[in-house]
This record gives structure tokens, C-alpha cells and sequence, in this order.
């Protein structure tokens, strides 16, 4: 590819996610610029957006622009959020990130309580929690996952550069969920008696 080719697919690719609603995998990008390859395009717009007031990020395998984080207060509006999470849905979306994918059965016995189905829902309308199938044990129960949109909002490029206990407790984030979260990132030698459960709202 010549020199001016090169520059031409830097500038298409730079223009497709500019106007593209929702991030874009690099195959997805490749797709929509007749099949060209567009990584060495992607790598050089990331260098060249990077320390700007825009940076070209790739969050769970997908390509956008965002606002660089130091400079994300100054976009900030009124409407910071438009629902805060409850404890449980705090607790469930922690245990789906550091577990994924589960059903809800395997959430219950991680939380030592039932889970409402409005808790599962409210992660699913904020985006960040998909169903990701059914697993293949009698019953075929619903398995559940995180989303590129729960990736992209915390800020990690993978689920690998989810914080260790030891993070979560540093930056203050263990209170008050501590025990959520403590039972989220570290498996349980023994799964609480579902039967013993108690139950507990979203």
C-alpha cells in the first residue's frame, strides 16, 4: 500500500468511528472499508490521539473515541446518573464481572441470598449485563455476562484489569459491600445452603 493509501484508510477509518453510534471491532471497521486491513490505521490514530483532548481507546476488543479522563469533569452535566445501583444490584454486578458467565442460582449461592429478577434487569437496561446463553446441565438455566458498555464505563480494556481485593480495599470500595465483593473476586470454598437462604429485594 502506498503512502497516500495509507494516509486515505487512517482518515476513513478516523471519519467511521467518528460517526459510528456504538464502538466498532476492527473487523467490523474492516467489513464497512471493503475489507481492508485497518489495524496499522487504528494503532497510528491512537498514537496520534493520545495526551489529546479526544483519545482513540479500545475497550473489550472495540474501537471509540472518548473524552480524555482527565477532561471528563468538564463535560460532566447535571444528570451525572440516572439511577443509582442498589447493594444488591452493586453485589450482583460484581459477582456476574469477577464470575462470568453465571446463572442466577450461582449468584444466590455466592450472595447467601435469592436474587430478584428486577435486580438483574436493572443491569441489563443500564447495559452493562447481557444474557450470554443457557448452560448445559438439566434445566438449561439463563447464564448472564458483562457487556463491552460495562467495560467501556469502568474504563478497563478486559475483565483481566478488574481490581484484586486488595485494590477494591485501598480505594475505599469494600464499604460498605465489603462482604459482596469479598465473596465476588474470591470463590467460596463452600457454597452457602440455598434451602437456608433468605431473600432480598433489588
Amino acid at each position: 500500500m502506498t503512502d497516500g493509501a495509507a494516509d486515505d484508510l487512517v482518515r476513513a477509518v478516523e471519519a467511521a468511528l467518528f460517526a459510528a453510534e456504538e464502538p466498532m471491532t476492527a473487523e467490523a471497521l474492516s467489513t464497512h472499508l471493503g475489507g481492508a486491513d485497518v489495524r496499522p490505521a487504528l494503532s497510528q490514530l491512537a498514537d496520534h490521539y493520545r495526551g489529546r483532548g479526544v483519545e482513540l481507546v479500545e475497550r473489550g476488543r472495540r474501537w471509540h473515541f472518548q473524552t480524555a479522563p482527565d477532561l471528563a469533569h468538564l463535560l460532566r452535566r447535571e444528570r451525572e446518573q440516572v439511577r443509582r445501583l442498589s447493594r444488591a444490584a452493586t453485589e450482583v454486578l460484581a459477582i456476574i464481572a469477577y464470575h462470568e458467565p453465571v446463572s442466577r442460582a450461582e449468584i444466590e449461592s455466592i450472595r447467601g441470598v435469592q436474587t430478584s429478577g428486577g435486580t438483574l434487569d436493572v443491569l441489563m437496561e443500564a447495559g452493562w449485563v447481557r444474557v450470554a446463553g443457557r448452560r448445559e446441565v438439566p434445566g438449561r438455566p439463563v447464564i448472564y455476562a458483562t457487556t463491552p458498555e460495562f467495560l467501556a464505563h469502568f474504563g478497563l480494556q478486559s475483565r483481566r484489569e478488574l481490581p484484586g481485593i486488595d485494590e477494591l480495599r485501598a480505594a475505599g470500595l469494600l464499604d460498605p459491600v465489603e462482604d459482596a465483593f469479598e465473596a465476588a473476586v474470591a470463590e467460596p470454598e463452600e457454597s452457602p445452603d440455598p434451602l437456608a437462604s433468605g431473600s432480598e429485594s433489588a
